[in-house]
Protein backbone atom coordinates (compact mmCIF):
# COMPACT_ATOMS: atom_id res chain seq x y z
CA UNK A 1 0.00 0.00 0.00
CA UNK A 2 1.83 2.98 -1.19
CA UNK A 3 0.66 6.00 -1.48
CA UNK A 4 -1.34 7.48 -4.85
CA UNK A 5 -0.35 10.17 -7.05
CA UNK A 6 -3.23 12.14 -5.56
CA UNK A 7 -1.80 11.82 -2.28
CA UNK A 8 1.78 12.74 -3.37
CA UNK A 9 0.45 15.92 -5.11
CA UNK A 10 -1.15 16.60 -1.71
CA UNK A 11 2.11 16.80 -0.41
CA UNK A 12 4.04 18.86 -2.31
CA UNK A 13 1.26 21.40 -1.05
CA UNK A 14 1.77 21.32 2.20
CA UNK A 15 5.59 21.05 1.87
CA UNK A 16 5.74 24.57 0.09
CA UNK A 17 3.62 25.94 3.24
CA UNK A 18 6.01 23.85 6.03
CA UNK A 19 9.01 26.19 6.53
CA UNK A 20 6.17 28.42 8.69
CA UNK A 21 4.76 25.97 10.51
CA UNK A 22 5.25 26.78 14.36
CA UNK A 23 4.60 25.64 17.59
CA UNK A 24 1.17 26.09 18.98
CA UNK A 25 -2.07 23.93 21.20
CA UNK A 26 -4.36 23.59 18.72
CA UNK A 27 -5.31 20.36 16.84
CA UNK A 28 -4.69 20.27 13.40
CA UNK A 29 -7.51 19.98 11.32
CA UNK A 30 -8.15 17.51 9.33
CA UNK A 31 -7.02 15.32 12.56
CA UNK A 32 -6.04 12.25 10.20
CA UNK A 33 -3.40 12.56 6.84
CA UNK A 34 -2.76 9.15 6.55
CA UNK A 35 -6.13 8.41 5.40
CA UNK A 36 -9.42 9.25 3.69
CA UNK A 37 -11.45 9.06 7.00
CA UNK A 38 -15.40 9.77 7.09
CA UNK A 39 -18.37 9.27 9.59
CA UNK A 40 -17.05 9.78 13.16
CA UNK A 41 -18.03 7.58 16.33
CA UNK A 42 -16.22 8.37 18.64
CA UNK A 43 -16.81 6.78 22.91
CA UNK A 44 -14.73 7.32 25.70
CA UNK A 45 -13.21 4.70 27.73
CA UNK A 46 -10.06 4.59 30.20
CA UNK A 47 -9.27 8.25 30.29
CA UNK A 48 -9.00 7.68 26.38
CA UNK A 49 -11.15 8.66 23.08
CA UNK A 50 -11.12 5.59 20.60
CA UNK A 51 -12.72 6.96 17.41
CA UNK A 52 -14.28 4.39 14.96
CA UNK A 53 -14.28 5.92 11.53
CA UNK A 54 -15.37 4.97 8.17
CA UNK A 55 -12.79 4.67 5.41
CA UNK A 56 -12.96 5.94 1.90
CA UNK A 57 -10.19 4.28 -0.19
CA UNK A 58 -7.67 6.47 -2.09
CA UNK A 59 -9.00 5.77 -5.77
CA UNK A 60 -12.38 6.11 -4.37
CA UNK A 61 -14.74 8.25 -6.88
CA UNK A 62 -18.38 7.44 -5.51
CA UNK A 63 -18.51 6.18 -2.14
CA UNK A 64 -15.85 2.85 -1.81
CA UNK A 65 -15.57 1.84 1.51
CA UNK A 66 -15.12 -1.46 2.46
CA UNK A 67 -13.53 -0.94 6.46
CA UNK A 68 -13.95 0.26 10.08
CA UNK A 69 -10.43 2.15 11.07
CA UNK A 70 -9.43 2.95 15.01
CA UNK A 71 -7.69 5.57 15.92
CA UNK A 72 -6.88 6.98 19.70
CA UNK A 73 -6.08 9.98 21.61
CA UNK A 74 -5.28 10.78 25.48
CA UNK A 75 -4.86 14.73 24.56
CA UNK A 76 -6.89 15.14 21.34
CA UNK A 77 -4.32 16.32 19.16
CA UNK A 78 -2.25 13.91 18.84
CA UNK A 79 -3.67 10.72 17.13
CA UNK A 80 -2.82 6.59 17.09
CA UNK A 81 -3.63 4.68 14.16
CA UNK A 82 -4.56 1.06 15.15
CA UNK A 83 -5.63 0.27 11.85
CA UNK A 84 -8.63 -1.54 10.60
CA UNK A 85 -11.05 -2.89 13.61
CA UNK A 86 -13.79 -4.67 11.37
CA UNK A 87 -15.02 -4.83 8.05
CA UNK A 88 -17.48 -6.46 5.49
CA UNK A 89 -16.16 -9.47 5.89
CA UNK A 90 -16.72 -9.84 9.55
CA UNK A 91 -20.97 -10.24 8.69
CA UNK A 92 -21.39 -13.65 6.54
CA UNK A 93 -24.28 -13.00 5.21
CA UNK A 94 -23.29 -9.39 3.51
CA UNK A 95 -22.31 -10.43 0.09
CA UNK A 96 -20.83 -7.18 -0.96
CA UNK A 97 -17.40 -5.76 -0.52
CA UNK A 98 -18.12 -2.59 -0.96
CA UNK A 99 -20.64 -0.53 1.86
CA UNK A 100 -18.68 -0.08 5.46
CA UNK A 101 -20.80 3.22 6.26
CA UNK A 102 -21.30 5.31 9.22
CA UNK A 103 -21.22 3.24 12.25
CA UNK A 104 -20.94 3.64 16.37
CA UNK A 105 -19.19 1.81 19.19
CA UNK A 106 -20.51 2.00 22.39
CA UNK A 107 -19.58 -0.68 25.61
CA UNK A 108 -22.22 -2.34 27.96
CA UNK A 109 -21.68 -4.80 30.60
CA UNK A 110 -18.12 -5.11 29.94
CA UNK A 111 -18.30 -5.50 26.18
CA UNK A 112 -18.31 -3.48 23.28
CA UNK A 113 -20.87 -2.99 20.80
CA UNK A 114 -20.15 -1.60 16.87
CA UNK A 115 -23.16 -1.31 15.29
CA UNK A 116 -22.49 -0.85 11.36
CA UNK A 117 -25.26 -0.25 8.06
CA UNK A 118 -24.88 -2.26 5.10
CA UNK A 119 -25.67 -0.29 1.98
CA UNK A 120 -27.99 -2.19 -0.56
CA UNK A 121 -31.45 -3.48 1.74
CA UNK A 122 -28.84 -5.28 3.95
CA UNK A 123 -30.05 -3.46 6.63
CA UNK A 124 -27.85 -2.59 10.24
CA UNK A 125 -25.61 -5.36 11.81
CA UNK A 126 -23.89 -5.63 15.26
CA UNK A 127 -20.79 -6.74 16.19
CA UNK A 128 -19.17 -7.65 19.75
CA UNK A 129 -16.14 -7.42 20.99
CA UNK A 130 -14.50 -7.99 24.71
CA UNK A 131 -11.86 -4.93 24.13
CA UNK A 132 -12.12 -1.88 21.97
CA UNK A 133 -9.33 -2.73 19.64
CA UNK A 134 -11.26 -5.73 18.54
CA UNK A 135 -11.22 -8.52 17.44
CA UNK A 136 -15.44 -8.07 16.94
CA UNK A 137 -17.48 -10.90 15.90
CA UNK A 138 -21.03 -11.34 14.60
CA UNK A 139 -23.25 -12.53 17.63
CA UNK A 140 -26.56 -13.58 15.92
CA UNK A 141 -25.51 -14.32 11.97
CA UNK A 142 -27.84 -11.72 10.62
CA UNK A 143 -29.22 -8.63 10.66
CA UNK A 144 -30.24 -6.48 13.75
CA UNK A 145 -32.54 -4.28 11.62
CA UNK A 146 -34.07 -4.76 8.25
CA UNK A 147 -33.40 -3.37 4.76
CA UNK A 148 -36.15 -2.16 4.79
CA UNK A 149 -36.54 0.63 7.45
CA UNK A 150 -33.89 3.22 6.38
CA UNK A 151 -31.22 1.35 7.72
CA UNK A 152 -28.23 3.59 7.56
CA UNK A 153 -26.09 5.46 9.92
CA UNK A 154 -27.12 3.83 13.28
CA UNK A 155 -26.41 5.64 16.60
CA UNK A 156 -27.31 4.25 20.69
CA UNK A 157 -27.67 6.00 23.89
CA UNK A 158 -27.73 4.44 27.21
CA UNK A 159 -30.11 6.16 29.17
CA UNK A 160 -29.44 6.96 33.02
CA UNK A 161 -32.28 4.05 33.96
CA UNK A 162 -30.22 1.17 31.90
CA UNK A 163 -32.57 1.54 28.86
CA UNK A 164 -30.49 1.83 25.49
CA UNK A 165 -31.78 3.11 21.97
CA UNK A 166 -31.05 2.19 18.69
CA UNK A 167 -31.65 5.26 16.39
CA UNK A 168 -30.97 5.28 12.22
CA UNK A 169 -32.17 6.50 8.92
CA UNK A 170 -31.96 8.53 5.84
CA UNK A 171 -34.25 10.43 4.90
CA UNK A 172 -36.33 9.70 8.17
CA UNK A 173 -35.50 8.62 11.56
CA UNK A 174 -36.28 5.55 13.41
CA UNK A 175 -35.90 3.85 16.71
CA UNK A 176 -35.92 0.94 18.99
CA UNK A 177 -35.48 -0.21 22.34
CA UNK A 178 -33.20 -2.07 23.21
CA UNK A 179 -33.01 -4.96 25.49
CA UNK A 180 -30.33 -5.67 27.73
CA UNK A 181 -28.36 -7.60 25.71
CA UNK A 182 -27.83 -4.81 22.90
CA UNK A 183 -28.39 -7.41 20.66
CA UNK A 184 -32.27 -7.82 19.59
CA UNK A 185 -35.52 -5.66 20.86
CA UNK A 186 -38.86 -6.40 20.66
CA UNK A 187 -41.79 -4.86 18.70
CA UNK A 188 -41.38 -3.30 15.78
CA UNK A 189 -38.81 0.03 14.48
CA UNK A 190 -40.62 3.14 15.34
CA UNK A 191 -40.63 6.01 12.75
CA UNK A 192 -40.49 9.42 14.67
CA UNK A 193 -43.45 11.49 13.86
CA UNK A 194 -41.97 14.70 14.24
CA UNK A 195 -38.41 14.42 12.36
CA UNK A 196 -40.11 12.72 9.40
CA UNK A 197 -40.36 13.52 6.17
CA UNK A 198 -43.90 14.29 4.29
CA UNK A 199 -43.88 14.92 0.52
CA UNK A 200 -45.05 17.85 0.01
CA UNK A 201 -44.99 19.15 3.14
CA UNK A 202 -42.34 21.53 5.04
CA UNK A 203 -39.11 20.11 6.28
CA UNK A 204 -38.91 22.10 10.20
CA UNK A 205 -36.06 20.00 11.17
CA UNK A 206 -34.04 20.07 8.25
CA UNK A 207 -33.34 16.24 9.18
CA UNK A 208 -31.32 14.07 6.36
CA UNK A 209 -29.17 11.05 7.83
CA UNK A 210 -26.34 10.84 10.27
CA UNK A 211 -28.32 11.13 13.19
CA UNK A 212 -26.26 10.91 16.77
CA UNK A 213 -28.12 10.76 20.35
CA UNK A 214 -26.75 12.49 22.95
CA UNK A 215 -27.37 13.45 26.47
CA UNK A 216 -25.83 16.27 29.04
CA UNK A 217 -27.53 17.89 32.07
CA UNK A 218 -30.79 16.37 31.48
CA UNK A 219 -30.91 17.52 28.11
CA UNK A 220 -31.25 14.99 25.21
CA UNK A 221 -30.31 15.80 22.02
CA UNK A 222 -30.38 14.50 18.49
CA UNK A 223 -27.73 15.84 16.43
CA UNK A 224 -27.93 15.24 12.42
CA UNK A 225 -26.30 15.61 9.21
CA UNK A 226 -28.72 18.39 7.83
CA UNK A 227 -29.97 19.82 4.44
CA UNK A 228 -28.04 18.42 1.52
CA UNK A 229 -26.07 19.18 -0.30
CA UNK A 230 -23.86 20.58 0.75
CA UNK A 231 -24.54 19.21 4.50
CA UNK A 232 -24.42 20.99 7.54
CA UNK A 233 -24.95 19.46 11.43
CA UNK A 234 -28.31 20.75 13.18
CA UNK A 235 -29.63 19.27 16.08
CA UNK A 236 -32.98 18.74 18.02
CA UNK A 237 -33.64 18.48 21.97
CA UNK A 238 -36.05 16.97 23.78
CA UNK A 239 -36.70 15.74 27.34
CA UNK A 240 -37.19 11.91 26.91
CA UNK A 241 -34.84 9.60 25.22
CA UNK A 242 -37.79 9.63 22.30
CA UNK A 243 -38.87 13.47 22.28
CA UNK A 244 -40.92 14.90 21.74
CA UNK A 245 -38.24 16.86 19.53
CA UNK A 246 -38.01 20.57 19.28
CA UNK A 247 -35.50 22.09 16.40
CA UNK A 248 -33.08 24.53 18.23
CA UNK A 249 -30.36 25.55 14.99
CA UNK A 250 -27.40 24.42 13.08
CA UNK A 251 -24.35 23.53 14.94
CA UNK A 252 -22.33 24.01 11.61
CA UNK A 253 -23.46 25.39 8.83
CA UNK A 254 -23.19 23.57 5.28
CA UNK A 255 -20.11 24.28 3.01
CA UNK A 256 -19.32 24.46 -0.65
CA UNK A 257 -16.01 22.94 0.86
CA UNK A 258 -17.91 19.74 2.40
CA UNK A 259 -20.53 17.85 0.08
CA UNK A 260 -21.60 15.91 3.44
CA UNK A 261 -21.46 15.97 7.16
CA UNK A 262 -21.81 13.46 10.02
CA UNK A 263 -21.78 14.63 13.79
CA UNK A 264 -20.23 12.31 16.42
CA UNK A 265 -20.19 14.06 20.01
CA UNK A 266 -18.79 12.96 23.33
CA UNK A 267 -17.35 14.69 27.01
CA UNK A 268 -13.54 14.26 27.61
CA UNK A 269 -11.85 15.34 30.44
CA UNK A 270 -14.75 18.51 30.88
CA UNK A 271 -15.11 19.27 27.51
CA UNK A 272 -17.01 18.43 24.90
CA UNK A 273 -16.54 17.90 21.15
CA UNK A 274 -18.15 17.01 18.27
CA UNK A 275 -16.53 15.39 15.31
CA UNK A 276 -17.21 15.82 11.45
CA UNK A 277 -15.24 15.45 8.28
CA UNK A 278 -14.39 17.53 5.35
CA UNK A 279 -12.91 17.32 1.98
CA UNK A 280 -9.55 19.45 3.13
CA UNK A 281 -6.92 16.78 1.59
CA UNK A 282 -8.94 16.20 -1.75
CA UNK A 283 -9.37 19.92 -2.30
CA UNK A 284 -5.35 20.35 -1.91
CA UNK A 285 -4.99 18.62 -5.16
CA UNK A 286 -8.28 19.03 -7.19
CA UNK A 287 -11.32 20.36 -7.32
CA UNK A 288 -13.40 18.00 -8.87
CA UNK A 289 -15.99 16.06 -6.30
CA UNK A 290 -14.58 12.60 -4.96
CA UNK A 291 -16.06 10.96 -2.24
CA UNK A 292 -12.44 11.27 -0.59
CA UNK A 293 -13.33 12.72 3.14
CA UNK A 294 -11.04 13.37 6.28
CA UNK A 295 -12.16 13.72 10.05
CA UNK A 296 -11.96 16.77 12.17
CA UNK A 297 -12.87 18.11 15.62
CA UNK A 298 -14.51 20.83 17.39
CA UNK A 299 -15.15 22.34 20.93
CA UNK A 300 -18.51 22.73 21.38
CA UNK A 301 -20.22 25.83 23.95
CA UNK A 302 -23.37 25.35 25.66
CA UNK A 303 -25.29 28.45 26.51
CA UNK A 304 -27.33 27.96 30.27
CA UNK A 305 -30.36 26.43 28.66
CA UNK A 306 -28.52 23.79 26.96
CA UNK A 307 -28.44 25.02 23.55
CA UNK A 308 -25.58 25.00 21.40
CA UNK A 309 -23.34 27.73 20.05
CA UNK A 310 -23.05 27.92 16.43
CA UNK A 311 -19.44 27.02 14.69
CA UNK A 312 -17.76 28.46 11.95
CA UNK A 313 -16.69 25.98 9.26
CA UNK A 314 -13.62 23.98 11.41
CA UNK A 315 -11.65 26.73 13.06
CA UNK A 316 -9.27 24.77 14.62
CA UNK A 317 -10.39 25.71 18.62
CA UNK A 318 -9.16 21.87 20.17
CA UNK A 319 -6.81 22.76 22.93
CA UNK A 320 -4.02 19.99 23.27
CA UNK A 321 -4.92 18.87 27.09
CA UNK A 322 -1.61 17.10 28.05
CA UNK A 323 1.47 16.70 26.52
CA UNK A 324 3.40 13.51 25.05
CA UNK A 325 5.58 11.67 27.38
CA UNK A 326 9.00 11.60 25.32
CA UNK A 327 10.65 8.82 28.18
CA UNK A 328 7.89 6.48 27.17
CA UNK A 329 7.99 4.25 23.39
CA UNK A 330 6.29 6.41 21.14
CA UNK A 331 3.96 4.71 18.14
CA UNK A 332 5.82 6.47 14.87
CA UNK A 333 1.78 6.26 13.82
CA UNK A 334 0.86 8.41 16.54
CA UNK A 335 1.03 12.02 14.81
CA UNK A 336 -1.01 15.19 14.97
CA UNK A 337 0.19 16.14 11.32
CA UNK A 338 2.56 14.65 8.60
CA UNK A 339 2.83 14.88 4.69
CA UNK A 340 2.98 12.23 2.31
CA UNK A 341 2.93 9.52 4.33
CA UNK A 342 0.72 6.02 4.89
CA UNK A 343 0.18 3.86 8.03
CA UNK A 344 -0.71 0.01 7.67
CA UNK A 345 -0.21 -3.28 9.45
CA UNK A 346 2.64 -5.20 8.01
CA UNK A 347 4.05 -8.86 8.43
CA UNK A 348 7.19 -10.53 9.67
CA UNK A 349 9.02 -13.53 9.03
CA UNK A 350 8.81 -15.58 11.78
CA UNK A 351 12.63 -15.07 12.58
CA UNK A 352 11.09 -11.67 13.31
CA UNK A 353 8.38 -12.12 15.59
CA UNK A 354 8.22 -11.98 19.61
CA UNK A 355 6.30 -14.34 21.43
CA UNK A 356 3.38 -12.82 23.56
CA UNK A 357 1.87 -15.90 26.25
CA UNK A 358 2.74 -18.38 23.96
CA UNK A 359 1.02 -16.36 20.52
CA UNK A 360 2.75 -15.69 17.89
CA UNK A 361 2.83 -12.03 17.02
CA UNK A 362 2.97 -11.48 13.04
CA UNK A 363 2.01 -7.96 12.66
CA UNK A 364 2.79 -4.57 13.85
CA UNK A 365 1.36 -1.07 12.66
CA UNK A 366 4.22 1.01 10.81
CA UNK A 367 4.21 4.62 9.46
CA UNK A 368 5.33 3.68 5.51
CA UNK A 369 5.90 5.13 1.84
CA UNK A 370 8.32 7.29 3.22
CA UNK A 371 9.92 9.19 0.71
CA UNK A 372 12.30 12.50 0.63
CA UNK A 373 11.10 15.51 2.29
CA UNK A 374 8.11 13.61 4.26
CA UNK A 375 7.41 14.35 8.15
CA UNK A 376 5.68 13.43 11.02
CA UNK A 377 4.64 16.26 13.46
CA UNK A 378 4.06 14.98 17.43
CA UNK A 379 2.78 18.06 19.28
CA UNK A 380 3.52 18.74 22.45
CA UNK A 381 6.24 17.21 23.42
CA UNK A 382 7.54 17.46 26.81
CA UNK A 383 11.88 17.21 27.24
CA UNK A 384 11.45 18.90 31.02
CA UNK A 385 14.17 15.89 31.98
CA UNK A 386 16.68 16.48 29.04
CA UNK A 387 17.81 14.33 26.69
CA UNK A 388 20.90 12.16 25.90
CA UNK A 389 19.61 9.98 22.68
CA UNK A 390 16.91 9.13 21.17
CA UNK A 391 15.53 5.27 19.63
CA UNK A 392 14.09 4.63 16.79
CA UNK A 393 12.68 1.07 15.56
CA UNK A 394 13.02 1.19 11.78
CA UNK A 395 13.26 -1.23 9.04
CA UNK A 396 15.09 -0.44 6.27
CA UNK A 397 14.38 -0.63 2.14
CA UNK A 398 16.61 1.95 0.70
CA UNK A 399 18.00 3.66 3.55
CA UNK A 400 17.99 7.80 4.38
CA UNK A 401 18.54 9.72 7.35
CA UNK A 402 16.00 10.71 9.32
CA UNK A 403 15.90 14.80 11.11
CA UNK A 404 14.58 15.41 14.68
CA UNK A 405 13.71 18.63 14.61
CA UNK A 406 12.18 20.87 16.42
CA UNK A 407 8.94 23.60 17.02
CA UNK A 408 9.19 23.69 12.88
CA UNK A 409 9.98 21.24 9.43
CA UNK A 410 13.25 23.19 9.44
CA UNK A 411 13.77 24.14 13.12
CA UNK A 412 16.36 23.37 15.39
CA UNK A 413 18.21 20.10 14.72
CA UNK A 414 18.65 17.62 17.79
CA UNK A 415 20.05 14.83 15.30
CA UNK A 416 20.34 12.80 12.66
CA UNK A 417 19.30 9.25 12.35
CA UNK A 418 21.20 7.44 9.85
CA UNK A 419 19.55 4.45 8.67
CA UNK A 420 21.97 2.38 6.28
CA UNK A 421 20.22 0.06 3.25
CA UNK A 422 20.35 -3.17 5.01
CA UNK A 423 18.93 -5.57 1.78
CA UNK A 424 16.66 -6.78 5.05
CA UNK A 425 13.24 -4.69 4.41
CA UNK A 426 11.43 -6.98 7.18
CA UNK A 427 13.78 -7.07 9.44
CA UNK A 428 12.94 -4.31 12.22
CA UNK A 429 16.30 -2.65 14.21
CA UNK A 430 16.89 -0.07 16.82
CA UNK A 431 18.77 2.33 16.27
CA UNK A 432 20.46 4.93 18.93
CA UNK A 433 21.44 8.47 18.50
CA UNK A 434 22.93 11.36 20.52
CA UNK A 435 20.94 14.33 20.46
CA UNK A 436 21.62 17.51 21.46
CA UNK A 437 20.53 19.74 23.98
CA UNK A 438 16.68 19.84 24.62
CA UNK A 439 14.80 21.38 27.42
CA UNK A 440 10.76 22.39 27.70
CA UNK A 441 7.25 21.53 25.83
CA UNK A 442 8.29 21.25 22.29
CA UNK A 443 6.55 20.35 18.93
CA UNK A 444 8.70 17.21 16.93
CA UNK A 445 9.33 16.90 13.77
CA UNK A 446 10.84 14.03 11.97
CA UNK A 447 11.89 14.70 8.60
CA UNK A 448 13.05 11.99 6.11
CA UNK A 449 15.67 12.90 3.75
CA UNK A 450 16.83 9.96 0.76
CA UNK A 451 15.39 8.96 -2.12
CA UNK A 452 12.44 7.24 -2.25
CA UNK A 453 10.20 3.74 0.14
CA UNK A 454 13.29 4.68 2.39
CA UNK A 455 11.90 2.79 5.22
CA UNK A 456 9.42 1.69 7.60
CA UNK A 457 9.06 3.49 11.24
CA UNK A 458 7.34 1.65 14.12
CA UNK A 459 8.56 3.41 17.22
CA UNK A 460 10.53 6.04 19.05
CA UNK A 461 11.74 6.77 22.84
CA UNK A 462 13.82 9.48 24.13
CA UNK A 463 16.16 8.90 27.01
CA UNK A 464 16.61 11.05 29.48
CA UNK A 465 19.64 12.96 30.44
CA UNK A 466 21.31 11.59 33.26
Amino acid sequence: MRKSKFNKLAVVAILSLSSSISVNCLAQDPIIQTKYTADPAPVVYNDTVFLYAGHDEDDAFGFNMKEWLLYTSTDMVNWTDHGPVASLKDFKWVTTDNGAWAPQCIRRNGKFYLYCPMPGGFGIGVLVSDSPYGPFKDPIGKPLIGGQYNSIDPTVLIDDDGQAYLYWGNPNLWYVKLNDDMISFEGEPIKDPLIAKVKGQPDPFHYQEGPWAYKRNGHYYMAYASTCCPEGMAYAMGKSATGPWEYKGSIMDGDPRSNGNHPGIIDYKGTTYVFGFNYAILKQTMSKHYERRSICVEKLTFNEDGTIQKLPFWSKNVDQIENVNPYEKVQAETMAYCAGLKTMKVEEWERNVSWNKGKLQTTRMVVTSVNNGDYIKVQGVDFSKGASTIDVCVASLRGGKIEVRTDKVDGTLLATIKVNTSGEGDIYKTITTPVKKVQGVHDLYFVFKGEKDLLDFDWWKFSAKK
